[in-house]
């Protein structure tokens, strides 16, 4: 196990049904509100299989990330997993991706809350958005009850509004069969490509994994806890996209920025616009909400072994956290929010944790008997999932997040000095 640089420790105060909620949290965030529109472009109809795909692939890396965090309880994930299982490089690869990739997550996520929220002119969504983040940071500098107390609600009002938007679209009486075409928009690369897309959806499991040095039991809760939240998400995910699908079709789903408010209109209840409008608005929330949280942790595994600056390894004498790294994320998501618009991030998002589900396939894969809870096979089909997926994003994609990689790993390079021969 690795000797953390700063001996500060969090707190375990999280139970299963805390860990479950934050995993909802970071799953039933903004991404069912909008990432049927790219995966339909995609593949049409077709996003359906898309979705089986990315729900399978998903539920091999919960496995493997489950299996993991009860050998390595402690904050930071695959950056730890890695680290212990494959070596140095692998596990801050896995690091730098979730790490950057999540904070541009971070902004978008800001972002489309405030165009829910204030659809007003840009300043005041970005003076919005920027509020939302130090608010939310703010709330996270209290300690991990509040975040999780928060959760429970932002989730429970999610959810409520995606069942009143599933029920309005089977009222409506417009919905029909006949909008389920378009199979073979795309072919299989299409279909790989939404899987891909979609997977951006199912990537909030993670938290609960960077957050295993808060949670109590963490060799029984987290392994829980993981599929729980897994499921439960594929399952309203899964049901939200045959009521838009039906409801709209394919064609209008693709030309759609917000699909969800295209499906309530196609279907006769465009009067549900403002709960779809709220229901995205705290769904972004409560998405940017577990961002911070997992974004934090796994900043203060890698600070502690100075992959990060040593100073983000600080904790909080009081509220146990790890309070200078969400002061700086706070710091950089607010200036990215109040400069570039990322809403458009699902695609380089998805590159960064694919390839870092990748990195936890093969470390659980690694894993002696004793340690093992789930089949080797499970790994590897998670891992060459992940990178079929990494290969079949939108290009713009795949070359943004490979130079993401680069520069990381190059500056790790050059800051690093040589180990003695």
């Amino acid at each position: 196990m690795m000797v953390p640089v700063n001996q500060g420790a969090l707190a375990r105060r999280l139970g299963t049904g805390d860990a479950v909620v934050i995993g909802l949290g970071s799953m039933i965030g903004a991404g069912v509100f909008a990432a049927f529109g790219p995966a339909a472009r995609a593949a049409g109809s077709g996003l359906l299989i898309g979705l089986a795909i990315a729900a399978v692939i998903a539920y091999c890396n919960a496995t493997a990330s489950a299996q993991l965090a009860a050998a390595y309880p402690t904050s930071g994930g695959t950056y730890v997993y890695g680290r212990e299982r494959l070596g140095e490089w692998w596990g801050f690869t896995a690091g730098w991706g979730f790490v950057v990739g999540k904070t541009a997550s971070c902004a978008a996520m800001a972002l489309t809350f405030a165009s829910y929220a204030v659809p007003g002119p840009w300043w005041a969504q970005r003076v919005v958005a920027v509020a939302a983040v130090v608010g939310l940071a703010a709330l996270n500098y209290r300690g991990v009850t509040r975040t999780a107390q928060l959760t429970r609600i932002l989730v429970a009002c999610s959810l409520l509004a995606l069942a009143v938007v599933v029920v309005g679209i089977a009222v409506g009486g417009h919905a029909t069969p006949a909008n389920l075409t378009g199979w073979g928009t795309g072919g299989v690369y299409g279909i790989l490509q939404a899987a891909g897309l979609l997977f951006f959806a199912f990537a909030g499991y993670a938290r609960i994994a960077t957050m295993g040095e808060e949670v109590r039991d963490p060799r029984r809760t987290i392994p829980r806890a993981i599929p729980i939240a897994l499921f439960g998400a594929v399952a309203v995910y899964l049901v939200v996209a045959v009521a838009a699908l039906l409801a709209a079709g394919p064609d209008r789903l693709a030309a759609a920025t917000a699909p969800l408010t295209i499906a309530v209109q196609a279907a006769g209840a465009g009067g549900l616009d403002p709960v779809v409008r709220i229901g995205a608005a705290l769904a972004s929330l409560g998405a940017l909400l577990a961002l911070i949280a997992g974004i934090g942790r796994t900043s203060l595994a890698m600070a502690r072994q100075r992959d990060l600056p040593s100073w983000l390894a600080a904790v909080h004498p009081r509220f146990q956290v790890p309070h200078h790294a969400e002061i700086a994320l706070a710091v950089v998501v607010s200036v990215v929010v109040a400069t570039v618009d990322l809403r458009g991030v699902i695609g380089f998002s998805s590159f960064g944790v694919l390839i870092y589900y990748a990195i936890a396939n093969a470390s659980a894969f690694t894993q002696p008997a004793d340690q093992r809870r789930w089949p080797r096979w499970l790994n590897v089909l998670g891992g060459v999932g992940c990178l079929v997926l990494v290969a079949t994003l939108p290009w713009q994609s795949v070359v943004a997040g490979a130079a993401m990689f680069a520069v990381g790993l190059a500056g790790r390079a050059v800051s690093r000095p040589a180990p003695a021969p």
